[in-house]
């Protein structure tokens, strides 16, 4: 039986490498490759063919590889997930784990480990690169998703105004979010809450 793939991935070599690659296997189907974690959702959700596996990259725009498998948990939980990331962040991983993905890979890992990957966790493994499970018991992350929202669009350079828009919330509310995440990652102001954050891998 062939496992039909999504792959997304932001880097447009790496998805063309990744496409060609997986596609000489006679066991895995492409049957799409998306910029983004925003497009994968999109195609999932509008295409008649369901996909068993969605091999996504860890940071993209729009939506990145843990959001898009926090979504899927909830709206497609027959469909199991694999990150690949060159981010080697506690946080990452933790929310990785949390988000219920099957498979966490290094980029650079060869491609035939990647392979051995995707093979064991269609079959019902779940495949943590031994350094990345380690990472995720590090730091626990402190931040809720509101205030996490708040802290990734302030690290944007965005106003206390522009977050508010964006997020369909009071000023008021913003500012108590920014607030309660600088007092958590013990900032002196926004700007350091959202390079802590971003160090740790929590944004």
């Amino acid at each position: 039986m062939t496992t039909k793939l999504v792959i997304a991935e932001d880097q447009t070599l790496v998805l063309d490498a990744l496409t060609a690659l997986i596609g000489f296997e006679s066991d895995i189907e492409v049957v799409a490759s998306c910029s983004d974690g925003e497009k994968t959702l999109s195609f999932i959700n509008h295409s008649e063919v369901i996909p068993d596996l969605v091999l996504s990259d860890i940071e993209m725009p729009h939506l990145s590889g843990i959001e898009l498998a926090e979504t899927l948990q909830k709206q497609h939980p027959s469909i199991k997930v694999v990150i690949m990331t060159t981010f080697a962040k506690a946080g990452y991983m933790r929310r990785a784990i949390e988000a219920g993905v099957k498979g966490i890979v290094l980029k650079e890992a060869p491609s035939d480990h990647l392979i051995s990957c995707l093979r064991k966790v269609i079959s019902g493994d779940r495949v943590i690169d031994t350094e990345l499970a380690m990472l995720a018991l590090g730091d626990k992350d402190p931040l809720n998703v509101k205030e996490r929202k708040a802290l990734k669009l302030a690290a944007q350079g965005l106003s206390t105004t522009d977050i508010a828009e964006k997020l369909f919330i009071a000023q008021g509310t913003v500012r108590n979010y920014l607030s309660e995440a600088m007092s958590k990652l013990n900032a002196t102001n926004r700007v350091d809450a959202a390079r802590i954050a971003d160090q740790k891998g929590w944004l």
